[in-house]
């Protein structure tokens, strides 16, 4: 019985959805947009814990692809409602990405400890709203593969920070930033519509 669960547990992998899902979180975490505060940070204390903030963060987002529904449960909200709210949260950091205006963000770390760059900078409230609302849509195993890919990715930034600034420049990052943000504010509203259906 769990031997099939397991297997169905992999059978519902699918490209699309891996795909999709890797998009909205690589567009939430907005590392590229990140690159100007890693390099302040990096400056700052001489030294960023690529490998720990990294994996701290991937962790807090698998923790919370499991956990979050059960939390909301007990406070007797269901992963719909939450999925439209995190819609509007998805929604508004896309106009930030759009518009380059700050709606609301936490003031940058101090230091470059794990806990400044893993939480907030990168499993930020954003992203961990996102995560579950992607839940609400989406298999697990994809969600999962798109967590590591995301956070490899993010490993590969913080590594290479300083070379990404010089290699595309802060107007390439505007750029990137800008172009990730309209996809991210068609994605917030698809994600409303098929939520809000559910609600009603």
């Amino acid at each position: 019985m769990e031997s099939n669960s397991f297997v169905d547990f992999f059978a519902a992998f699918d490209l699309k959805e891996f795909f999709t899902a890797t998009m909205i979180l690589f567009a939430v975490i907005d590392i590229i947009g990140s690159v100007p505060i890693i390099i302040d940070l990096r400056r700052k204390v001489g030294h960023v814990q690529s490998e720990k903030a990294s994996v701290v963060a991937g962790v807090l987002m698998i923790v919370f692809l499991f956990v979050g529904e059960r939390m909301l449960n007990l406070i007797g909200i269901d992963v719909n409602s939450f999925a439209v709210a995190g819609a509007f949260i998805i929604f508004f950091i896309a106009l930030e990405m759009i518009l380059g205006v700050q709606l609301y963000k936490d003031e940058a770390p101090e230091t470059a400890a794990i806990i400044p760059i893993a939480f907030p900078l990168i499993a930020g409230a954003g992203t961990l709203t996102s995560v579950l609302s992607l839940r609400s849509e989406y298999s697990v195993i994809n969600i999962i593969a798109a967590i590591i890919v995301n956070i490899i990715f993010v490993y590969i930034v913080l590594k290479n920070s300083g070379y990404i600034e010089k290699l595309i420049g802060k107007q390439g990052i505007n750029v990137v930033r800008k172009i990730f943000g309209v996809i991210l504010l068609a994605i917030a509203v698809k994600l409303f519509t098929t939520n809000i259906k559910e609600l009603f």
